[in-house]
Formats: structure tokens, sequence, C-alpha cells
């Protein structure tokens, strides 16, 4: 028996989860898995699996499901329970709650009901892509999934564009491809930029190149599992007025005054009212 039944105060006992090898779990998981009054989870079947592969028994307890689609509903419920003295543990299906997953509204009303909320640490599949991505570390920037409508995307990525971070993104392996030629659209074709997929898992990959080289490389070849996308900062280099206007121009056929000179901004790294009143003038007004 590697872990320890051990009281456990009442309130939130957030726990990472591994995202592949189940080996990944931490000893202070295991122990609040072991000892926790309730037991919640995104998935009910990847927790009881996990906790049968390390020996931790249910005991006469029930596994209750929190997701996306039924939180509304067992919030009550289990914030009841932890009112009534209860601990409470939820894991996510994979990786670190909150990042991700539908674990923030039950946090937030655990906290605006003064309940004690905790975290156990662990494995989280964005710090695991930057860690052997290349990319620096020092300063980044967790951007989570794109949006799904075209217009909105553009949008997402190009609000990124003067952002002096890394940038990290999940992506799904059918949009992937799609989403690093927008990439490439938004923030330059030149950024140097990590493709990271089944992280821990038994066919993990790292691709690194800028975002065109990465593009090409899905066009004939298509990639399946779990992504995390990572692109580098851009380097500062300085746009010629001809250049700037010609982008304006362009954004200006295509928007509003004010979000054309938004976007132009951003692509640019420019100051937005410096964008701005030039667009202004172009436009006469």
């Amino acid at each position: 028996m590697i872990y320890q039944t051990k009281p456990l105060s009442a309130g939130l006992h957030f726990l990472a989860t591994p995202i592949g090898n189940a080996r990944d779990i931490t000893l202070r998981a295991l122990d609040i898995l072991a000892s926790a009054d309730v037991l919640a989870a995104e998935d009910t079947r990847s927790l009881r699996k996990l906790m049968e592969i390390h020996g931790v028994p249910l005991e006469g307890r029930h596994i209750y499901p929190y997701h996306d689609h039924n939180g509304a509903q067992m919030r009550p419920r289990l914030i009841a329970l932890m009112e009534e003295g209860k601990s409470v543990a939820y894991a996510s299906e994979a990786g670190t709650p909150l990042v991700a997953d539908p674990g923030f509204v039950l946090c937030r009303e655990a906290l605006e009901r003064h309940i004690p909320v905790t975290s156990a640490p662990g494995p989280s599949a964005m710090i695991a892509a930057l860690t052997i991505s290349g990319l620096p570390s020092d300063r980044f920037l967790f951007a989570g999934f794109p949006p799904s409508s075209q217009g909105a995307r553009l949008k997402f990525f190009t609000s990124f564009a003067a952002v002096p971070a890394t940038l990290g993104f999940y992506e799904s392996p059918k949009r992937v491809h799609r989403t690093l030629g927008e990439l490439c659209d938004t923030l330059g074709e030149t950024r140097p930029a990590a493709l990271c997929r089944e992280l821990t898992k038994r066919f993990e990959e790292v691709r690194k190149g800028t975002l065109r080289e990465l593009e090409e490389s899905l066009r004939d070849a298509p990639v399946k599992g779990e992504i995390v996308l990572l692109v580098g900062r851009a380097d500062h280099v300085e746009v010629s007025e001809a250049d700037l206007q010609a982008d304006l121009e362009t954004a200006l056929g295509q928007m509003s005054v004010k979000d054309a000179a938004a976007e132009v901004a951003a692509k640019h790294g420019l100051k937005k009212r410096d964008v701005y009143q030039m667009a202004l003038a172009m436009t006469g007004k």
C-alpha cells in the first residue's frame, strides 16, 4: 500500500490526475482519494480505473459525476455535503483541475460560501509541453481551446499577436492544421512553434519548427491524439508606414475603424491610439 488513510479536513480538495501515464499520480493525490468522504470526477470511469490501478478502494463511497452538462444540478449537492462537514475530492478527467475543465464554478461557489479549498498539484499537459518544447518558459500565456467560428477564431488569434510570451493552445487533431494556417496569417509564419501530442503516452511526439513548417508537415500527414500547440514570441520588427497603411486599408474594408485599428495595432505591436489616429486620417473622419 503506497497511500495513507488519514483524516481529511472538510471542504473541497482538488487533485491533479495523470494525462497519460498512470504512474504520474502523486502520493498526496492517492492519500486524498483514499481519505475523502466524497469523491467527484469529470469522468467517473477514468477515476474509478485510476483508483483500481493504484489499489485505492472505494469502501462503499459513491463517485459523483461533475461535468459541463450537469454542473448546475450537481453543484448544490456537493456544496451541501461540504457545508455538512464532509471532505469532497474532485478530479478532472486528466491533468490539473480548472485548466480547461469544469471545476472553476464549483471552486468559486465554494469560496463564496467560505468553504476551504485546497489543491494537490500534479500533471498538466501545458506545463509538460512547455518543459520539452525548447521555447522560452520564463513567461508564457495559456490560451486554452480556440473558438470554433471563423470570425471569432481570427479575432482570438490576433489578440495575442503582441503578447511578449510563449503562447499555449489546446487543439483537436481534426482542427490543428487549420489552426496552424490561421496562426500563420495572424501571428506570422516565421514564428517558432512546437506541436506536442500524446504527452507521457506511448506515441509521444514533439514537432518543432516555424508555424509554416509545422503547417506544411501536416498537409499530407495528419496527426492523432491530444495536442498542445506552443508558439514562441515574435521578434520585434519595425513596420514601414507604407506596410502599415496597406494593412489598415485591408482591415478597413472588412470592419469598423475601431476594430481595424485594434487588429492592426495588435499585429504589429503598436499602440492602439496611434493606429486609430492613422485610421481616422485615412478615412477622413
